[in-house]
């Protein structure tokens, strides 16, 4: 078997663009990988070029710093994510079934997605009175960009006025709830940012 059939063979996994990952993932430079694994960074350089393929010991002294199996390096790599939620195929649906008044309305924008980091809505408020409104709390953190419209948001203790334009980042886990301000229509992008402890 010559070099350039072994070449061939290993270029196939593409070794050192998933070494490359799992170092940039880390925020390792190739010098403090190279205080891990005891091997020089021009080797490691080479590695990830793919000028030169590792032995199993090599790859076994790297797959230890990053805590991944030997099989991670031979495993076709997982599909990226790419999810298109096409705005025929969202469902609408209230705040809370069984809410007195309902504040708002919501689509979620990635329900497709697997394992989602996130969650993401577009939200349309109703004019609710201020004593219906209804506070929640989730664990992680919130983002929320006005489209359109006036929204009171009530975090805690706090009321604070958005405009259109406006956006706002917060901590969910502090109890909050929202209200329409005026007679026009008011939209929102919602982001959740679930913990991940």
């Amino acid at each position: 078997m010559t070099s350039e059939t072994i070449t061939t063979g290993l270029g196939k996994y593409a070794i050192g663009n998933k070494l490359r990952r799992l170092r940039l993932r880390k925020s390792m430079g190739l010098l403090e990988l190279s205080k891990h694994t005891g091997l020089s960074p021009a080797l490691l350089s080479k590695l990830e070029r793919d000028v030169m393929h590792p032995t199993l010991p090599t790859l076994l002294r790297i797959a230890m710093v990053f805590s991944v199996g030997l099989e991670y390096f031979f495993n076709p790599e997982p599909r990226p994510v790419l999810e298109i939620v096409r705005k025929k195929d969202r469902l609408l649906f209230p705040e809370s079934p069984d809410a007195a008044q309902v504040a708002y309305h919501f689509e979620s924008l990635d329900f497709p997605v697997p394992n989602r980091a996130l969650n993401s809505y577009l939200a349309e408020f109703e004019p609710v009175e201020a004593e219906h409104g209804r506070l929640h709390e989730h664990p992680g953190i919130e983002f929320l960009y006005l489209v359109s419209g006036r929204l009171e948001l009530r975090i805690g203790a706090g009321k604070h006025e958005l405009a259109e334009g406006d956006a706002i980042y917060f901590d969910s886990t502090v109890p909050h709830g929202y209200r329409r301000i005026g007679s026009k229509r008011t939209t929102a992008l919602v982001v959740a940012l679930q913990s991940r402890e």
